[in-house]
């Protein structure tokens, strides 16, 4: 279901974006650009190095990982953006029904997250943290693609992956600036782009209480009918229907909080599996090289 503020609540400074672009912005960029302190911004800053930064991992291998972690959620939306971003990564030569084994190792590693049954591969640990980061940003807008019904429209799933892919998943400083700072290495020194997240939507002043979307994103208990939609935006986000979050009693600002919350609390927490599973298990020799991206 479409929530109407993702439509028209945006800043001034995002319509102008909008009007100057001359063409229909796509639901994961109005998403994104709708109160960009409450979590865009923090997630954008893990996402942007996590899709093109020095990696391991080529970028279309990457988008391979994206894309699979779409399958998994069962996200029409994100199936198709990155089927056509593994294309245009990896020049048309990655063939995803022939990945090579490392990549298909730590696919199976972060499947293992999302059921606590995650065994380490035999990978650099620099390579298995890089995957989990792609996985905690896709994990998140999937569940939020679902939720609030994302489609592509007209030729965005080219126009619009074409752009993603030469801004290296970027947006313009100006769009992003201004709101509350969520930022912790304002005030605790820390430059973990995945606190800064935890940070921005589990404790930062917002429209909702933060206990409320702390709830949300662990799964502790929460009223009804918040306790059936938030498990549901957690653990089967592609059964969300417009009557789901028609039944909910707060203002569009909260459903919008709260399904968040949900969100990133469930990505966090495979997140978190992974690395546990990391530091716990003994890793295999030798560094590993990093692949180009």
């Amino acid at each position: 279901m479409r929530l109407s503020i993702l439509d028209h609540g945006h800043r001034l400074r995002a319509r102008l974006f909008f009007a100057a672009t001359g063409r229909d912005a796509p639901d994961i960029v109005r998403t994104l650009l709708y109160r960009p302190d409450f979590f865009a911004r923090p997630l954008l800053g893990i996402a942007a190095p996590a899709m093109r930064g020095p990696s391991f991992w080529s970028a279309a291998e990457r988008e391979y990982l994206a894309m699979t972690t779409a399958r998994r959620h069962r996200c029409p939306f994100c199936i198709d953006s990155h089927t056509e971003l593994v294309r245009i990564a990896g020049n048309g030569e990655l063939d995803p029904a022939a990945v090579r084994p490392e990549l298909a190792a730590v696919r199976a590693f972060l499947d293992g997250t999302q059921t606590g049954e995650a065994v380490r591969p035999a990978l650099p640990e620099h390579a298995v943290r890089e995957a989990l980061h792609v996985d905690l940003v896709w994990n998140v807008v999937n569940r939020l693609a679902n939720a609030f019904g994302f489609v592509l429209r007209g030729d965005q799933v080219h126009r619009g992956t074409r752009a993603l892919h030469r801004f290296g998943y970027r947006f313009p400083g100006f769009l992003l600036a201004g709101g509350e700072t969520t930022d912790r290495t304002d005030h605790a020194g820390q430059g973990d782009p995945v606190a800064n997240l935890r940070h921005a939507v589990f404790e930062a002043p917002a429209v909702t209480p933060p206990s409320l979307r702390l709830a949300a994103g662990t799964g502790a208990a929460v009223p009804e009918p918040w306790r059936a939609y938030t498990t549901l935006v957690r653990d089967a986000s592609d059964r969300i229907t417009g009557a789901d979050i028609a039944r909910l009693p707060g203002s569009e600002d909260e459903i919008f909080e709260v399904t968040v919350a949900a969100a990133v609390g469930a990505a966090l927490t495979a997140f978190d599996t992974g690395l546990r599973v990391l530091h716990s298990e003994p890793g295999p020799s030798g560094g590993g090289g990093r692949m180009g991206t």
